[in-house]
């Protein structure tokens, strides 16, 4: 049974494939073959990899460095008695804890999905009977029923096809149903163009058809998809990366640092319960305890804003990636395109109109010459009318949305005749139909025979490919009546239609004397109508969006299971390609994908920007070529063939209308509308996220680095503690809680989509940040010493001394926080008013500073002290100052180009 596995089915003939199966296409399988190959091959179901217990995924998320940092802060201001503190950090740690728990659970509901889609119905012949079993049931050499509206139960080589048509777009991403038939393809041919299989999940739309099994469970092509989801691993985002090598940085400093000045207090003959309340006061100084809350709460706003613009955040930290993306890979169909087939150009009686309109709503006017026309003549009324009448689909208008039911192509027909404002009811009533000829892939056309009410008359109305159309078409329509048709200029327009990547069909016209279509009426004498050409067209706002996608420096890749030139001819249309770009140069399909090595596709992926019939393997393999060369990688899809590289992806961003629930499983974002564009207004909040994040770092680190540095030359120099733990704790918790927080309700900046993507592999603290914090922190360290020992010479107390020496660390951040709102422009250029929130914030941290200052309670507390008017005159200067000290910076660096 081994052998069974894998094979190259479409390369067979089907003798062959019976005979390797073992089976009989009259009788099918027998209860002994079944019993064996259940036995062997198991449930044509997905079955699940192992998991890890739910406890083990939830004792994970805390092997983290920032986590152990925040344990650790938890634990000394546990030590210190400061249980609200403590409780407080060990919150942060539980919430990080669980909402990282809960994405790693929802991960697996992808299978889940898939496992569901695998589940139906199949009649099935065995033992020379009929029957209706479960998909679960089924087993290589099965033979299997199709028809109409059947979902594909398995991986099957068909055996018989009539007008057998199946939609694939889920698997392949093909935006139209493909005709299948029963021709032997060669080994190397991609799935999308196998057309004598059909595949589990996929939907018959036409026709029917008996196939037998040749893959099952696992082996099918979506059994591989799901294990693609399974192996693929999630990518860590930019900021995950960079938090966490700053985490460890940031670890071991503080580490070193506590040690040494346990040390040296030890050398310097303190006491060791002395040395050890140092090293703990310079520790918790040096730990950044709201940096995860930060973290957390911004990118909570972030989704709170996102999903008012109709992107909906399944992963917390894809708030802040899209912010870096630096290419956006989408699929064609349902995403740039409207997955809806409507005609936008016809030719007729040597003329050229085109027609606008959205979708299927049957809603559009006609233009010539860019002009558009009121009334249409009766000649194109007629190219209009034959498209409706020889047609086997429908409108349907449900709570105004408009759908087909039938093939996507037909229903571009009908939906340009109403558009042309042809009545249904009229047509219907006046053109009876008689009789019908289904379109056969060998034929390439279809025929009615519709009865004229008016005229009593009865016509054959045809309609199919060009070539096949024009060989039995002797005139054409023409103001005189009709003449000899000329093929050479019909044929130039085609081709023409197609190069723009358009579909066309070509329609013709037929008197017949009789009320059935014999054959002998269809091999000449045929009145060419017209040429009506149709496409999946772009979504009008996702046009817009590449543009500002691009203006914003993000590569905008299309890859489709379409053919080349279609999706050549839409990625111009939105300019994904230039409008002069060369074809050989910019597109690369899924056969010369196969044929190529990783490191050539990883020197490809920089100049290509359309991925034609490619397959799901393929998608993934183009995500990994892009990782290759450090590009942050956002997909967006919402077929089943999208899933992998969705979850491979830096980001993947999932159709919440049209999508699968698979691709929406596997996703970090999902658009509830279905539109493109959402994704700028995702880029723009999440460029907007990652600023509030380096600003809330520019502006914490330097407190921290102030309040290490205090501890430090204290014990180094052997002086007095100008700040007590207790009293670092206040600065910390109070200051990130009311100021630094505020800083992640920061607007946009005007720029934020003008600029380059940022630099995934720039650090977070730059060149700029590190000597800022440096600045500011000394700025403090020596206004904290000065004042202190000020205090100390003029007699005053240590408490008061230490007092002074607290609200000069907060007031310091305080005014420091207005030049962290914008970190490239002046603290006097910039709208001060612009976040009331942080407004808000600033006057409560004025009013417990004063609190913490006068009130006894808060004095026994913290001991701290009341000081004079002229000390806080002194405090608030010297506060205020933090202000130029910074411009004078910030003008140095503008002169010494440092960036």
């Amino acid at each position: 049974m081994q052998h069974l596995i894998g094979e190259n089915w479409h390369s067979f003939e089907t003798e062959k494939i019976v005979e390797k199966l073992e089976s009989n296409i009259n009788d099918g399988l027998g209860p002994l073959s079944i019993k064996h190959r259940k036995e062997f091959f198991g449930k044509n179901e997905l079955k699940e990899k192992k998991q890890d217990s739910k406890l083990k995924k939830f004792f994970m998320q805390f092997h983290n460095a920032l986590i152990y940092i925040l344990l650790g802060a938890s634990a000394v201001t546990g030590f210190l008695q400061e249980w609200v503190d403590s409780g407080v950090i060990f919150g942060v740690v539980i919430i990080n804890v669980i909402i990282g728990y809960i994405q790693e659970v929802k991960a697996q509901e992808a299978i889940d999905s898939l496992k569901e889609m695998m589940t139906t119905e199949a009649i099935v012949i065995r033992d020379g009977k009929k029957i209706n079993i479960s998909s679960v049931d089924l087993v290589p050499g099965d033979i299997v029923l199709l028809e109409s509206g059947s979902k594909v139960p398995a991986d099957m080589r068909l055996i018989e096809a009539k007008d057998l048509k199946v939609d694939e777009s889920m698997l392949t991403g093909e935006s139209l149903p493909v005709q299948k038939n029963l021709s032997v393809h060669s080994q190397d041919i991609t799935i999308n163009d196998r057309k004598n299989m059909t595949y589990s999940g996929t939907y018959v739309t036409y026709g029917r058809a008996k196939g037998i099994v040749v893959a099952t469970a696992s082996h099918t092509e979506l059994g591989k998809i799901a294990h693609l989801i399974e192996e693929t691993t999630s990518m860590e985002t930019p900021l995950t990366k960079k938090i966490s090598a700053f985490s460890k940085i940031l670890l071991y400093v503080i580490l070193v640092l506590a040690t040494i000045t346990f040390l040296i207090g030890l050398l310097r003959d303190y006491s060791i319960v002395d040395t050890f309340m140092a090293s703990v006061a310079l520790a918790v100084g040096a730990i950044p305890e709201g940096l995860p809350a930060a973290v957390t709460i911004t990118l909570a706003i972030g989704v709170s804003r996102m999903a008012k613009q109709h992107a909906i955040i399944r992963k917390l930290p894809a708030v802040e990636t899209l912010g870096s993306v630096t290419t956006i890979c989408s699929d064609k169909t349902g995403t740039l395109t409207q997955n809806k087939m409507s005609v936008t150009n016809i030719f007729c009686e040597g003329n050229s109109y085109e027609i606008d309109g959205v979708g299927y709503e049957p809603k559009g006017n006609f233009f010539k010459d860019n002009k558009e026309i009121d009334s249409l003549d009766d000649k194109l009324q007629e190219v209009l009318r034959a498209g409706y009448l020889c047609n086997e689909s429908y409108l349907v208008n449900k709570d105004g949305h408009y759908l087909i039911k039938g093939d996507p192509t037909e229903g571009a027909l009908i939906v340009s005749a109403l558009k042309a404002g042809l009545d249904e009811n009229a047509l219907n009533t006046t053109y009876p139909r008689l009789d019908i000829l289904p379109f056969e892939s060998d034929r390439q056309y279809m025929a009615t025979l519709n009865k004229d009410i008016s005229t009593n008359e009865n016509n054959i109305y045809l309609k199919g490919s060009v070539e096949r159309c024009l060989n039995i078409c002797d005139y054409e329509i023409s103001d005189t009546g009709t003449v000899a048709v000329d093929k050479d200029k019909i044929l130039a327009k085609a081709q023409e239609y197609a190069s723009q990547g358009l579909r066309v069909l070509a329609l013709a016209k037929k008197v017949s004397h009789g009320d059935k279509i014999s054959d002998n009426e269809l091999d000449n004498g045929f009145v060419f109508l017209g040429l009506q050409a149709m496409m999946d067209p772009p979504r009008p706002e996702a046009i817009e969006a590449v543009k500002e996608s691009i203006g914003a420096g993000i590569k905008v890749i299309m890859i489709t299971g379409d053919h080349a030139h279609t999706a050549f001819s839409i990625a111009k249309m939105m300019s994904i390609v230039e409008e002069d770009a060369i074809f050989e140069d910019t597109v690369l399909n899924g056969k010369e994908l196969f044929s190529i090595s990783d490191k050539e596709l990883i020197e490809k992926v920089s100049t290509v920007r359309v991925f034609a019939r490619v397959e799901p393997e393929q998608k993934l393999r183009i995500v990994d070529a892009l990782q290759a060369r450090g590009e942050i990688v956002a997909m967006t899809g919402d077929g089943v063939n999208d899933a992998p590289a969705l979850k491979q992806a830096d980001i993947g961003i999932a159709m919440g209308k049209g999508g699968t629930e698979v691709a929406k499983e596997a996703a970090d974002m999902i658009l509830s509308d279905d539109n493109f564009s959402s994704i700028t207004h995702a880029v723009k909040e999440g460029r907007n996220v990652f600023d509030n994040l380096i600003k809330f770092i520019t502006w914490t680190l330097p407190t921290n680095l102030g309040e290490g540095l205090v501890i430090l030359v204290a014990i180094m120099l052997g002086l007095t503690l100008p700040i007590l733990p207790v009293q670092i704790l206040w600065i910390n918790m109070s200051t990130a809680i009311l100021l630094g927080l505020m800083l992640v309700f920061e607007p946009h900046e005007d720029d934020i989509m003008l600029r380059a993507p940022r630099d995934p592999k720039k650090s977070i603290l730059t060149k700029v940040i590190v000597i800022q914090m440096l600045v500011v922190g000394f700025y403090m360290l020596i206004a904290s010493y000065i004042m202190f020992n000020y205090a100390i010479a003029n007699g005053q107390s240590v408490e008061y001394a230490r007092t002074i020496a607290v609200n000069i660390f907060v007031f310091v951040e305080l005014f420091y926080l207005f030049s962290c709102k914008e970190l490239q422009k002046s603290v006097f250029r910039t709208n001060i008013m612009n976040n009331k929130l942080l407004l808000l914030g600033v006057a409560l941290m004025i009013f417990i500073q004063i609190t913490f200052t006068h009130a006894s309670f808060m004095n026994t507390m913290f001991k701290s002290e009341g000081l004079d008017f002229m000390t806080w005159t002194q405090i608030l200067l010297i506060g205020f100052g933090v202000l130029f000290v910074v411009e004078i910076k910030r003008f140095i660096d503008s002169k010494l180009g440092i960036s």
